[in-house]
């Protein structure tokens, strides 16, 4: 089946990455700091998910996480706006690296649950999304963390809450 003429030209956006196992394997031996860091630095890649929603992570210290991302009309729903998956995404990935960026060597984490607030739409004109996470609380089995996306002209754009449950590593 061809597309309509009325559709336009066809867009195309290439992704590209690593095998994550392997960087996944390397972090086994680090911190969650330091994990962090050389993803930073370029010494492990970025996981494959950052290559497919054009996030990276700009910054990390204990306790937080900054992830930066400029969505492009590939991400958007049928009303003209980028999807709140992206924008979850964002929020689950700065919840769960400031987690990471405290967690020793031998611990690692997934998310429990995540309630993100959706404040105002997200386009391709927003420009580059700001993501902040930060820690609230950090147990020894469960984990709280916020996560604040603002848009290009500093307006938040979505918040989140996340709870996480933390675990050793094989």
């Amino acid at each position: 089946m061809t597309a309509p003429e009325a559709w336009g030209p066809a867009r195309t956006r290439a992704v590209t990455w690593h095998d994550p196992a392997a960087a996944a394997q390397q972090g086994l031996a680090m911190g969650g700091m330091d994990y962090l860091r050389a993803i930073i630095d370029g010494v492990l890649p970025p996981p494959p998910i950052a290559g497919l929603i054009q996030m990276g992570l700009a910054s990390a210290e204990p306790g937080t996480a900054v992830f930066t991302c400029t969505p492009d009309e590939s991400a958007y729903k049928p009303i003209g706006a980028v999807h709140g998956g992206l924008v979850c995404t964002l929020l689950d990935s700065v919840a769960g690296c400031a987690l990471h960026s405290t967690l020793p060597q031998g611990r690692g984490y997934t998310s429990v649950e995540i309630k993100v607030n959706y404040l105002r739409p997200v386009r391709s004109t927003s420009g580059l999304l700001t993501a902040t996470g930060s820690v609230v609380k950090a147990g020894s089995r469960v984990a709280f963390t916020e996560g604040v996306v603002t848009d290009a002209s500093g307006a938040t754009v979505a918040t989140a809450t996340s709870t996480l449950l933390v675990f050793d590593l094989p």
